[in-house]
């Protein structure tokens, strides 16, 4: 799902110097959690950025809106926070024989928000909703699956795709069938092996009738199904979450009220949570990494944790820019960047270099799928360039969101780009986080640009088909091979997990000869906190969890 909005600070040091200069040390190591305990109620602060969209489950694809979303929204399933295991949530069960057919039967007597039952045609009409095409829901592609997928899609050109012949052949999807009020049927068009795993994931949330009466409202006061409810959006300041009183699921917090307050710097943010201004940044600025200061500033109040997040590089889709079209260019560009270097000396060792495009943290890793095209060597990657007749733009650029610390580490790349293959590198930033998506999605976006990804549910899938797979709602660089797409299916269909897990793997393997995106490292949360709170854990996904914090 989750295109992540890490931010990371300025660094005081130039990204140029930094590289230059071989300042830090190795990885910092260091637990997961702060000490247990803390009282039930009070409210904490957390640091927060501005959503892309307004706050529909199936129409959030970034960790902004989606902090926010998860909170507010019980799922059929819900993931263990140390271990990202499956549990059932709404779900009383799910229910197959087949790996096509799949029964849901729900827990009686959970409520939205707004007091109404929790009820089949909630999941119906939502995942309906999600998947018709002229909705525009960005994550409607997880629908995919389910069959009469295809009828809901709009099949039409140019600006308005579902205009005459181009029009959605039907709003509802097939295999969805209502039994009663507590059970409904999913049939898939084809077998998907995985799919009780997904359910946990924002877009198969539950959606109340309310919605449906004015979507474009709901979106700015979402009435959700979770332990919290959205009290307010202040757009650009703050979103506000306080306990629902009629909560009865297993994962409910300990806190009465969440406050993510929007900052356009995580510097400020830490500065702030140093001064116990803050509770809680999920983030750690580049300059407090750098010899392991954050350490120091906070002691006992500091936590890491690998998670299922990987930092990538995507190049511009050909139509936008052909400059990078052709791949021997693009593996020119990726070996010509000293990841090790970069990530020991402007993330202090708090990054693992990648050496393929799924993290490790799944079941279905396999290392080193970019092979020598994502290791550092200046003399292949020129020479490369040269086999491909040079690079024909001016120069080449990184683009990425400037309310989050990217720049020191877009900049080393660039520096290390310039240095290994004679050509200008220049990174850029952009205002925020929402108008960077926004520029991708129109396909405005030039060059390359940053791009991050948090796992939706803990499966190799949800690191290649989401964002390669052919009309992937992440698919920011449209990227198409229809070898790749058809491996993914035949991944699906199996029965044994470690089949399906060879056959992702020899998709994944595609994309190094593809190089539509550059894997640059796997991700590693670091968090800090106030002397104010205590339970604080970082879940598998990168994510406060909000179950364990706790006030002193």
């Amino acid at each position: 799902m989750r295109g992540t909005a890490r931010t990371v600070a300025v660094a005081a040091m130039s990204a140029v110097a930094l590289l230059a200069a071989g300042c830090g040390s190795g990885d910092s190591g260091g637990d997961d959690t702060s000490a247990a305990g803390g009282k039930t109620g009070g409210e904490i602060t957390v640091r927060g950025c501005n959503p892309e969209n307004p706050l529909v489950p199936s129409n959030t694809t970034e960790t902004c809106g989606g902090n926010v979303i998860d909170a507010i929204f019980s799922k059929l399933v819900h993931y263990d926070a140390e271990t990202a295991k499956p549990t059932n949530d709404l779900a009383e069960s799910i229910d197959t024989t087949d790996n096509q057919n799949f029964t849901v039967k729900l827990k009686q007597g959970r409520k939205f928000h707004d007091g109404t039952e929790i009820k089949a045609k909630n999941f119906v009409d939502a995942w309906n909703y999600a998947a018709y095409g002229p909705n525009g829901q960005s994550s409607g592609y997880f629908m995919e699956p389910i069959e009469g997928f295809g009828d809901t899609q709009c099949t039409g050109e140019g600006d308005d795709p579902c205009a005459g012949a181009g029009k959605a052949k039907a709003d509802k999807l097939t295999g969805l069938k209502v039994v009663d009020d507590y059970t409904f049927t999913i049939k898939t068009s084809e077998k998907v092996s995985n799919l009780p795993v997904r359910l946990g994931y924002s877009a198969f949330s539950p959606l109340p009738d309310v919605f449906f009466t004015d979507p474009k409202a709901f979106g700015d006061k979402p009435v959700g199904s979770g332990p919290y409810k959205l009290d307010a959006w202040n757009k650009e300041q703050s979103i506000v979450l306080s306990k629902f009183a009629d909560y009865s699921g297993d994962f409910g917090g300990k806190v009465d009220k969440i406050t993510f307050k929007i900052y356009q710097q995580s510097d400020a943010a830490y500065n702030d949570v140093i001064a116990n201004n803050l509770d809680i940044t999920d983030e750690i600025p580049t300059s407090a990494l750098i010899d392991e200061k954050y350490k120091q500033d906070l002691p006992d109040r500091n936590a890491e944790k690998e998670t299922g997040v990987i930092q990538t590089v995507t190049f511009a889709p050909t139509k936008v820019d052909p400059n990078y079209a052709d791949p021997k260019i693009r593996h020119a560009i990726s070996m010509a960047i000293d990841r090790d270097t970069i990530v020991k000396q402007i993330f202090n060792g708090t990054r693992q270099p990648a050496t393929g495009w799924v993290s490790p943290v799944v079941d279905g890793y396999k290392a080193d799928q970019c092979g020598e095209w994502c290791k550092y060597d200046p003399a292949k990657a020129k020479a490369l360039l040269q086999e491909a007749g040079g690079f024909k733009g001016d120069k080449i650029t990184l683009s990425y969101n400037a309310d989050a610390a990217h720049k020191d580490w877009t900049e080393a790349t660039c520096n290390s780009i310039k240095q290994a293959l004679g050509v200008d590198c220049v990174a850029t930033g952009v205002v925020d986080f929402a108008t960077f998506r926004t520029q991708i999605g129109e396909r405005k976006m030039k060059g390359m640009f940053r791009t991050g990804w948090q796992m939706d549910y803990p499966s190799i899938e949800n690191f290649l088909a989401p964002i390669f797979k052919t009309g992937a709602s992440s698919n920011d660089g449209d990227y198409s091979n229809p070898e790749f797409d058809k491996l993914l299916g035949e991944a699906a269909a199996e029965q044994d997990a470690a089949a399906a897990n060879s056959k992702y793997q020899q998709a994944e393997a595609l994309l190094a000869t593809d190089m539509p995106a550059i894997p640059m490292w796997y991700g590693k949360t670091t968090m800090g906190w106030s002397d104010k709170v205590t339970g604080v854990k970082i879940t598998a996904f990168g994510t406060i969890d909000f179950t364990s914090v706790a006030v002193k």
